[in-house]
């Protein structure tokens, strides 16, 4: 496989010559939308039917809500291990709460596709945002743990899932210790029943690092209690901050260079953006909002608008400005430069696979890249 940049004068036509491949697999490679026009600076992934000699076994999870479409939920499962259904609350008395549409049909989508369906767990308040004080109340009460631990097995076993994810977030420094214990409990009880527990962990640089993201994860007991981690690098670029790339290839290295001295490396899967954001400009901090979008919807915009598409080496994504009705805007996606560079990474950090929020939309080139590059673990059913 090969991503090429295009040039001023390109057309598809032109470069399906120069590649010898034909017209429609760029088109549907790259999810190219009629009349098939292009933006300079946009990368194109090229398949010339190659195979990756050195591909290693990797794991690849996808989250998704139960409002996904069929047709982008099939398309993409063949390119995971795991399929994590987004999401399942509780109670302060330790209830589980389904989510609000029917999973079911995800479930058997991924048993048919060999991919393990995943329950991920969080601590949703009413208004559908994390709340630590739920998580408190929950892991400090045991009659609670005992409880969820319970509807947690009966529903696994109900439904078909064949593991947890722990998506607990903004957990209170003082509860850092209470949590670790939590997971222990949740763990001891899946492995006993052979489901796996995986744990998703804030992007830590240090174990120290100051901040409510940060100080109630322990990365080295958590890491070593749970079957895996989602270390989540993503969100430097984000809805209320400055503009600046999701997922800064320089930034996701200095998370992993922390994390695989405290966890053991394959263990780790390193979280993927399948998103970019649009700001306005000038960036007004607490006044800002960024629109998030899809990535194969930032390079249309960038077609509108006609704008160039430019590549940050540093972080290794791409970018572009453009102005509508006098406001300029500032727009940062993934492409599959920034993808492969990315996976370029479980190599060199010998990782368990990548996890990848979300897959609500369809990135074909990027699932194209790893299955080139890697020989996707998949279950026995």
């Amino acid at each position: 496989m090969q991503i090429y940049v295009v040039q001023e004068g390109d057309n598809v036509d032109k470069i399906s010559e120069q590649f010898g491949v034909s017209v429609e697999s760029v088109i549907y490679d790259n999810q190219l939308v009629s009349p098939y026009r292009l933006a300079i600076g946009q990368a194109l992934l090229i398949d010339n039917g190659g195979v990756r000699e050195n591909r290693r076994n990797a794991s690849f999870r996808g989250f998704a809500y139960p409002f996904i479409s069929s047709y982008v939920l099939e398309q993409t499962l063949t390119s995971l291990s795991e399929l994590a259904v987004f999401s399942y609350g509780f109670t302060r008395e330790g209830n589980l709460i389904p989510p609000l549409l029917n999973d079911d049909f995800m479930i058997a989508a991924a048993l048919r596709n060999r991919a393990e369906p995943i329950l991920t767990l969080t601590p949703f308040d009413a208004s559908g945002v994390f709340s630590n004080e739920l998580i408190s109340a929950l892991i400090n009460n045991q009659e609670a743990v005992n409880t969820l631990i319970a509807d947690l097995l009966a529903t696994i076993q109900a439904k078909g899932f064949l593991g947890v994810d722990i998506d607990f977030e903004y957990i209170k420094a003082q509860d850092r210790d209470t949590f670790v214990e939590f997971v222990r409990s949740v763990t001891e009880t899946m492995n006993a029943n052979g489901y796996s527990v995986s744990v998703d962990l804030a992007p830590k640089t240090s174990a120290d690092q100051p901040g409510l993201l940060y100080e109630g994860k322990n990365y080295g007991a958590l890491g070593a209690i749970a079957n895996s981690v989602l270390v989540m690098t993503y969100e430097w670029g984000y809805t209320y901050g400055p503009p600046m790339a999701v997922a800064p290839i320089n930034k996701v290295r200095q998370v992993l260079d922390y994390a695989v001295t405290e966890i053991e490396s394959t263990k780790i899967n390193m979280g993927i953006p399948n998103y970019g954001y649009d700001w306005t400009l000038p960036y007004e901090r607490g006044v800002t909002k960024a629109r998030t979008l899809g990535n194969i919807e930032a390079v249309q915009l960038a077609i509108e608008k006609g704008a160039q598409i430019q590549f940050d080496e540093v972080a290794m994504s791409p970018y572009y400005r453009y102005t509508d009705n006098g406001v300029t805007h500032e727009v940062w996606y993934e492409d599959p430069r920034s993808i492969s560079a990315k996976l370029e990474l479980i190599y060199e950090y010998n990782l368990r696979g990548a996890s990848y929020w979300q897959i609500m939309q369809l990135f074909r080139s990027n699932w194209l890249l790893v299955d080139y590059n890697f020989i996707v673990n998949k279950i026995v059913v």
